[in-house]
C-alpha cells in the first residue's frame, strides 16, 4: 500500500508538526494552511483571520506502520478540541481544531473517533473539531518548518510546546522513531 496523506489543524502548527514528525511511519509532516478562500496565503495574511485558512499540518504516512485512526487519536491529545476557534491565548479561526479528510474512509474514521471521545467523556466540554473535505494545501514559509526543533529556547516553545512534547513522548513512546 502506498503512502497516504492526512491534514490536521490543532491551533499553532509548530507543536503538531514536531510531534507527528517523530512517529514511526510518518515520512513527513509539513506546516501550512488550508480551509480558506484566498490563493497563496502567507503567515501574515492568515493571522488577520480574514483568509479563512487554518494553520494545519499535512502528514505523509505509511498506513502499514501507522494508521489514520492512530493519527487522529494522537491529534486529539495534542490540543484542546473543545475550544472553538482558539487554542489558549491563540484566538481566531486560523487556530481552529480541524481534520481535513482526503477520502470518505478518513471522514468516517474521524467521526468515529470524535464519537468515541464523546462516549468516553474525556473532555468536560463537547468536541468542536471541524471535519471537512481537504482543500488546497499551502506550505507555510520555510522558517515555520521544524520551528520547535530549531528554536527550543524561544519562550512559546519552552512554556507551551516543550511540556506537550514531553507528555507526547511519554505517552506514545512505543510509536516513536
Amino acid at each position: 500500500m502506498s503512502n497516504q496523506i492526512a491534514t490536521f489543524g490543532a491551533g499553532c502548527f509548530w507543536c503538531l508538526e514536531s510531534a507527528l514528525n517523530q512517529l514511526k511511519g510518518v515520512e513527513q509532516a509539513v506546516s501550512g494552511y488550508m480551509g480558506g478562500h484566498t490563493t497563496n496565503p502567507d503567515y501574515r495574511s492568515i493571522c488577520t483571520g480574514t483568509t479563512g485558512h487554518a494553520e494545519v499540518v499535512q502528514v505523509r504516512y505509511d498506513p502499514e506502520q501507522i494508521n489514520f485512526k492512530q493519527l487522529c487519536q494522537i491529534f486529539f491529545t495534542l490540543h484542546d478540541p473543545t475550544q472553538l476557534n482558539r487554542q489558549g491565548n491563540d484566538i481566531g479561526t486560523q487556530y481552529r481544531s480541524a481534520i481535513f479528510f482526503h477520502s470518505q474512509q478518513q471522514a468516517d474514521t474521524a467521526k468515529e473517533v470524535v464519537q468515541e471521545l464523546t462516549e468516553q467523556q474525556l473532555f468536560a466540554e463537547p468536541v468542536v473539531t471541524e471535519i471537512s473535505p481537504a482543500q488546497t494545501f499551502y506550505p507555510a514559509e520555510d522558517y515555520h518548518q521544524g520551528y520547535f526543533l530549531q528554536n527550543p529556547q524561544q519562550g512559546y516553545c519552552q512554556f507551551i510546546i516543550a511540556p506537550k512534547m514531553a507528555e507526547f513522548r511519554r505517552r506514545f513512546n512505543q510509536l516513536l522513531k
